[in-house]
């Protein structure tokens, strides 16, 4: 059978090796030799090479919605009325684009260019016109001048005429203007070396530690001076369907009652863009979620549509209220404002009557099978599936009544889902109170049931979800067209994952009562809640949902990645300031009487403009402990017994005098002596400092998992809770802060110079301030 299908295909033009890749794919394959078959009717069986080509191209380019068009499209190929790629093309826009009345075939015949005959004088003049443009660089560049351009430009000047023709064209004027190619022709140009980039702000520190690269705001901010949004960074990425156009997109079902349901639909929406953000309530999100919540809103908000929170609350067993609350909050968060706030138990009462009225047109039956019977792929067939119509309609309504018990029976669909799983649930019996409903109901849609229906109830025009339901899409076309709805499009793109963590609801629930984590919003996970509380600013998220982009792939995005977005967002919004991690005491001897006591800083010093704040100065100053050797190598370019540093804004420059040490020989207090730095060689560094300082507790935060895939049993054979880093949080209780940051509330971000980025904790208190470390000012190598 294989060898008489591949010797068919070769019989139309078909490399063998062509032919074996084809008959792969069983659709194509099935296409191709309808087509093939169709063309035989028409007398076309002597000239089969000389349409193969088209006659392919129409097997493999032929959307599911004008399929119904092939013998017509055959018919023209067969008659040379359509004999080139460009006019099969021009013919498949203006079917997919006329789907909604009957063909008018002198208008198709005039957007196919049938009938029109491109002369070689035609194509002569043609190519003069456009070589008379390009002459001088012709001339200039010769033969190393790049003439596409050129081709498409004469294409669309005689758009039907056959491309070898032009391309044989342009060959000839070119050659009578320039002349046989000489040696320097035909020598290879030479590569001009590109610029090297510069390396990016994330990465970058001046010599005092900061991060002041002026270059990152130029790559996100945008024209408005505002870190650039999810749609901005997107761009023309975010394409697709127009609505109303719904069955222009691949795989769309048509039924006859297709094109009205879009007419009604758009009268509905005044052909507004409709998305949706569907989560669960029975948990916090988390960065995964961040890509769907953009995704949707942001599309949305690009194309001066809408999005609705739809909160899928369909399993009463599991949801609480303080899930639809900090979901809400963190989609503010993140910058979105919800059309409207929905929930899918608004809509139980519809969902029953279309469970009703499935039954009745014999797409749906009440099964007995056990839960654990239906898991899985290769599930046995229902015995219940013929049951007739009034039983299961009988048995639906006891179900509702609560007259059969739990896990006794559900309601099933005949349908098969892409991955081969037959017959999904539609409805199963649960004894629990809902928390909006409250008893009034005893069996709960799923979602293979409720996703589809509430779409469409709402009017989505984008149903924008993550790849695993790429294999729902069949029953989602399904149930909204046996139910003569209005049936929405389904777009899947790759889930955003993140290397070292878990999302999962369940583990993340074992940290919180295993005490690894304090709870969800634990700033060592990676829910929304816990970014937040570690100071990740939430356009640094959307920025990495746009950079990570529309893809399929389900990749697994390295954490660096993201911290290297809020590196670039907090070097332009995070204001500084100084603090000391681990302080040590230094005495000025001989600080002049006319010191001033207050010194006046700038919030961004590679931008002054931007404002300033003051801090205190006097004699007594701290310093980090690491800033101070009594001995080092030519290395250390701090303060040591030999070598004097520079206070940062206090134009002075200390020398060391005595240090003062505790009966364990550690270093308690360092006399200094100080000189104004007009008055002394520059030195090697200057370093921060606090006077005068407020006592505060910093968090310093690592991964909270050695391994890039801590639930992988081959990296992690001992499981996710055997992987934890011991060393994931240091909480230093005596560090100190300069006294500007005082009455910064919770989640103001700062930049402590030399030290990182730090957002206030909702731990704080009046009396102490507690900073989390939200990154360094640079990636650390060692994470690499």
């Amino acid at each position: 059978m294989a060898d008489s299908t591949i010797d068919l295909f070769v019989s139309i033009g078909l490399t063998e090796q062509k032919a074996k890749e084809t008959i792969k794919n069983a659709q194509l394959t099935e296409n191709l030799k309808q087509a093939i078959k169709l063309a035989d009717d028409f007398g076309a069986t002597a000239i089969r090479k000389e349409i193969g080509k088209l006659l392919y191209n129409v097997a493999s380019k032929l959307k599911a919605q004008i399929k119904n068009h092939m013998g017509l499209l055959v018919q023209y190929i067969s008659s040379k009325k359509i004999t080139s790629e460009d006019q099969l093309n021009a013919a498949l826009f203006y079917l997919l684009h006329h789907i909604d009345s009957d063909l008018d075939v002198k208008a198709f015949e005039d957007d196919c260019g049938v009938g029109v005959v491109v002369t070689p004088e035609d194509i002569e003049i043609a190519v003069e016109e456009v070589v008379k443009k390009h002459k001088d660089e012709l001339q200039s560049k010769r033969y190393h001048y790049n003439t596409g351009p050129m081709l498409g430009e004469i294409k669309s000047k005689i758009r039907w005429a056959d491309g070898k023709a032009v391309k044989h064209e342009l060959d000839m004027q070119i050659l009578d203007l320039l002349g046989p190619k000489t040696a320097a022709d035909l020598e290879k140009p030479q590569k001009q070396k590109a610029p090297k980039a510069s390396k990016p702000a994330s990465t970058k520190a001046n010599a005092s530690g900061q991060d002041e690269t002026a270059t990152s705001s130029d790559s996100i901010l945008g024209t408005d001076g505002h870190v650039k949004g999810f749609a901005e960074v997107m761009g023309d990425a975010l394409k697709f369907h127009k609505p109303g156009e719904n069955y222009k997109t691949d795989g769309y079902v048509i039924v006859p009652t297709t094109m009205d349901s879009l007419k009604d639909h758009l009268k509905r929406t005044s052909g507004k863009v409709f998305t949706r953000f569907p989560p669960e309530p029975n948990g916090i999100l988390h960065i995964g979620h961040a890509k769907a919540i953009n995704f949707n809103f942001g599309y949305a908000r690009a194309t001066g549509g809408h999005c609705y929170l739809r909160y899928d609350d369909t399993n009463p067993e599991k949801e609480e209220e303080k899930f639809f609350v900090a979901i809400k909050d963190m989609i503010e968060w993140l910058g979105y404002k919800p059309y409207k706030i929905t929930h899918a138990s608004d809509n139980f009462d519809e969902l029953y009557e279309c469970a009703v009225q499935l039954i009745k047109k014999g797409h749906a039956y009440v099964c007995h099978m056990p839960a654990d019977a239906l898991k899985g792929f290769n599930t046995p067939d229902s015995p219940w599936r013929d049951r007739p119509i009034q039983e299961s309609l009988q048995l639906f309504e006891d179900m509702k009544h609560g007259k059969i018990g739990e896990g006794e029976a559900t309601l099933r669909m005949k349908t098969t889902l892409e991955e081969g799983k037959k017959d999904p649930v539609a409805y199963r019996i649960k004894f629990t109170p809902h928390h909006r409903t409250g008893d009034k109901w005893c069996i709960y849609p799923t979602y293979d049931f409720t996703h589809c229906l509430c779409d469409s109830i709402e009017d989505i025009t984008h149903s924008l979800c993550t790849k695993e339901f790429q294999s729902r899409r069949s029953s989602y076309y399904w149930l909204c067209n046996v139910l003569e709805r209005y049936c929405p499009v389904q777009w899947e793109y790759g889930r955003l994952n993140l290397g070292y963590t878990v999302v999962s609801k369940r583990k993340i629930g074992k940290l919180i009562t295993e005490g690894i984590v304090r709870d969800w919003d634990d700033p060592r996970l990676f829910t929304l809640t816990a970014l937040r509380r570690r100071g990740f600013p939430p356009e640094a998220i959307n920025y990495l949902t746009a950079k990570v982009g529309v893809t399929m792939a389900r990749t697994c995005t390295e954490p660096s990645m993201l911290e290297a977005c809020v590196r670039e967002v907090l070097n332009v919004k995070a204001k500084r300031a100084m603090a000391v991690l681990q302080p040590l005491k230094v005495v000025i001897s001989n600080l002049p009487a006319d010191t001033p006591q207050e010194l006046s800083v700038p919030d961004f010093p590679a931008d002054e403009a931007r404002g300033s704040h003051s801090i205190p100065f006097n004699k007594i100053i701290y310093i980090e402990q690491e800033d101070f050797k009594e001995s080092a190598d030519k290395s250390f370019f701090r303060l040591t017994k030999d070598n004097p540093v520079g206070l940062r804004y206090a134009g002075l420059v200390i020398s060391f005098e005595k240090v003062v040490k505790e009966s364990s020989g550690k270093v308690s207090e360092l006399h200094v002596t100080c000189k104004k730095a007009t008055e002394t060689d520059k030195p090697k560094a200057f370093i921060h400092w606090v006077a005068d300082p407020l006592k505060c507790e910093i968090r310093l935060y690592d991964r909270l998992f050695k391994h890039k895939f801590p639930e992988d049993a081959t990296e992690v054979p001992g499981g996710f809770l055997s992987d934890i880093n011991p060393d994931s949080l240091q909480v230093l209780s005596s560090a100190m802060v300069d006294r500007s940051v005082t009455g910064a509330g919770v989640y103001t971000k700062f930049q402590f110079e030399r030290n990182g980025y730090f957002s206030v904790d909702p731990d704080s208190t009046p009396q102490k301030l507690v900073f989390n470390r939200t990154v360094t000012l640079k990636e650390d190598p060692g994470k690499k």
